[in-house]
């Protein structure tokens, strides 16, 4: 089976045990392993896909237990370096009546960030292969560079590169840096997942469908487009379009859920044998399975608090695909 490696930020997520505050009125938190990359390998891994963690995290003890975490949740460790250089970053939450979340971010000193290119062996990355990485790791550091390498040895072996820019604009020196380096990335992937948030972020273009169209730049053949609780589309370079409404569930957190999401999409990705050749047509065929599956998995995670602690099993994604569904044609 091929594997979906997953690179970028790890870190400890502290969630308010007291919702509907502000940040600075919360006074008790609960530690969480997260980190969007980490999310989706875990949740590649709930979903039955081989993931590998593809990283540095530090020698402390918050990464001994990020570690652990995903140890137990069986993704794959070996491409992890550990390190006595940085710390383990760290993100407050908080959480509003509707569910959405604030951040304070303190990782200027991330071990992740350190990740060198020299740290990189290609031979680790094999044809059918899935990379998927975010743009919180994407600021100017080594791991920036990093990615360029990891991209490139991907096209070498015929992997498949999957982008979710992921804004998070606290981490950024401003607004402008942010989106110049999504665009300078969004190119060099295949598969573009993007919120309707992001769009007009990203692209500065006001009508949805100019924008969604001035993503295929490049290498990109599929984009990936989520609306939160009404659903999500995708969006094909041959111009092929697919809706899925989404699931009906009770929202608690929203932390993770799009993270669930990706992970759902493309751990069903993962099952189809795909390749650069035939990405488009599998996912024209098999759209209602992967936009049904992605969308219960945000969905179901969005129902629970926490992020990677949330997320379902296969099964638990299936049952509320069943009981909300018609079968399926």
């Amino acid at each position: 089976m091929n594997k979906v490696f997953c690179l970028g930020e790890v870190l400890i997520d502290f969630i308010p045990l007291q919702k509907d505050l502000a940040l600075k009125e919360v006074t008790s938190f609960e530690r969480v392993a997260g980190g969007a990359p980490m999310n989706v390998a875990i949740a590649i891994a709930k979903y039955g896909g081989k993931s590998v963690m593809l990283t540095k995290i530090a020698n402390d003890n918050f990464g001994d237990y990020l570690v652990d975490v995903l140890k137990e949740n069986a993704v794959d460790t070996s491409c992890i370096i550990r390190s006595n250089e940085g710390e383990t970053g760290l993100a407050f939450v908080s959480v509003d009546r509707s569910g959405e979340r604030n951040f304070s971010f303190y990782r200027k000193n991330a071990a992740d960030l350190m990740l060198s290119t020299d740290e990189i062996q290609a031979e680790w990355f094999s044809e059918g292969d899935l990379l998927h990485f975010c743009s919180v790791d994407l600021v100017e550091s080594p791991m920036r560079q990093t990615h360029i390498k990891v991209i490139d040895d991907f096209r070498a072996v015929g992997g498949i590169v999957s982008f979710d820019p992921n804004v998070r604009l606290p981490l950024w020196p401003d607004e402008e840096s942010c989106r110049r380096t999504i665009l300078d990335f969004l190119p060099l992937a295949d598969i573009i997942k993007v919120s309707e948030d992001e769009l007009p972020f990203i692209t500065k273009i006001e009508n949805e469908m100019d924008a969604i169209q001035s993503l295929f730049n490049g290498n990109v053949k599929v984009v990936v487009y989520t609306k939160g609780s009404i659903g999500a589309s995708i969006y094909l370079k041959n111009g092929e379009h697919f809706e899925d409404k989404g699931f009906k569930v009770a929202v608690s957190d929203t932390t993770g859920a799009g993270d669930a999401f990706i992970g759902g999409f493309l751990s069903e990705l993962l099952s189809l044998n795909i390749s650069t050749d035939n990405l488009c047509a599998k996912v024209s065929e098999n759209h209602r399975q992967l936009l049904e599956f992605a969308n219960a998995s945000g969905a179901l995670t969005a129902s629970v608090k926490g992020a990677i602690q949330a997320a379902p099993g296969k099964q638990h994604v299936l049952n509320l695909i069943s009981t909300q569904r018609s079968p399926r044609n």
